[in-house]
């Protein structure tokens, strides 16, 4: 019976560290196909826990009789000390924090350095800009922007930037950070615990496997090129409650940080290197920042549709647009030139009054990422 007793708390120990073991980045817990056992685990947690707790209590009356009868309190202890670890200080919602206050200004008014990179949304005739040196620490931002609500994403382990409306099967609904799926993160939503990837929108396992989330188009760009195209948006600023939490300087943004996770490869196609990623249908293709970088625009075809990547002077600004035939895209001085008309990066028309040009929604990501849940992604 003491037997029961050790084993009882050795099967409680194990479980508390495997029921977050594969949804946190541990070694080795990314690399397989696990999503389906860790939800699993999850989903019936409070039977592992009630099942493991009754196996020992059966032994414990006799595990206390003993001479010295401090030592079973020591793996009672130890068990005690991984639950609290794992549940209140490892997991995803406890780490990383939705802003308590959220903060809007101008230009004039605006706080954040002009040469932080944003996640920029116009919708509805609204401009919001989302500084990426904030969201890797909230990784969603709730909002409301041109009256409709929109959760602004981000996960600084896969370098992907995205915004949704957060409506599932048509209705509104919440989410909290709940952990990551091959180094991307993963949202819960309230209704039915369903988890949700980062970087697409996806349900990837739960009640609501397969449906997507939709997207919203957005753009990364810094907060100089932002107000130059929408001079009446606006920035989010930082909350009181995230200053000690955040990158201030944007070291992650410029690809300066030096941890395993979070790294960057200067050299191209490497697991960290970054890309452009584009999807249209069910053809995607990685374009390498380094090429982006020398010819400062690439013009392509995605299933069978042109396109064009272009890169700003600040050599972080960038913008994808469909071109409307095989003629391609010049520029000059961050001037698009097209078909004998100049446009801005934001598409529109600025030598005279006219069409705009159509966006296609560009993802900056490291190259792993986009491999990963783009598997017959073509390489520019």
């Amino acid at each position: 019976m003491k037997k029961i007793f050790y084993l009882g708390l050795l099967a409680l120990t194990l479980f508390e560290i495997l029921n977050v073991y594969f949804i946190m980045p541990m070694p080795g817990s990314q690399k397989g196909e696990s999503i389906d056992l860790a939800y699993f685990l999850y989903s019936y947690r409070w039977v592992f826990r009630i099942l493991f707790g009754v196996i020992t209590l059966t032994g414990i009356r006799n595990a206390f009789q003993i001479r010295w009868k401090w030592v079973p309190f020591i793996p009672i202890l130890i068990w005690a000390g991984v639950t609290y670890l794992f549940n209140f200080k490892m997991t995803a919602d406890h780490m990383f924090l939705q802003p308590t206050i959220l903060t809007f200004k101008s230009n004039l008014e605006n706080k954040v350095d002009s040469n932080a990179v944003i996640i920029g949304v116009v919708y509805n005739g609204e401009a919001k800009a989302y500084p990426i040196r904030y969201l890797i620490y909230h990784h969603q931002v709730e909002d409301v922007i041109g009256g409709n609500p929109i959760i602004v994403t981000y996960c600084s382990v896969c370098r992907t930037g995205a915004a949704f409306e957060p409506l599932v099967m048509g209705k509104l609904e919440k989410f909290r950070l709940v952990g990551m799926d091959h180094f991307n993160a993963m949202f819960e939503d309230y209704t039915t615990k369903s988890w949700w990837r980062q970087a697409n929108g996806e349900a990837i396992t739960g009640e609501l496997k397969g449906k997507f989330l939709p997207q919203i188009h957005s753009k990364q760009i810094t907060l100089k090129k932002w107000f130059e195209l929408y001079p009446n948006g606006k920035v989010m600023q930082l909350d009181d409650a995230s200053k000690g939490e955040v990158d201030l300087v944007g070291r992650y943004e410029r690809g300066n940080t030096k941890g395993s996770l979070t790294r960057s490869d200067t050299l191209s196609w490497r697991e960290k290197s970054w890309i452009v990623g584009i999807q249209i249908g069910k053809s995607s293709k990685a374009y390498d920042w380094n090429l982006l970088k020398k010819s400062r625009i690439i013009n392509d075809n995605i299933n069978n549709i042109p396109i064009a990547i272009i890169l700003s002077n600040d050599n972080m600004s960038f913008v994808a647009f469909e071109r409307n035939s095989n003629e391609q895209f010049t520029i000059e001085k961050d001037i698009i030139l097209y078909q004998n008309n100049k446009y801005n990066f934001a598409g529109e028309q600025i030598n005279s009054s006219g069409n705009k040009l159509k966006p296609i929604q560009a993802s900056q990501e490291f190259w792993h990422s986009w491999r990963t849940f783009h598997p017959n992604s073509e390489k520019y």
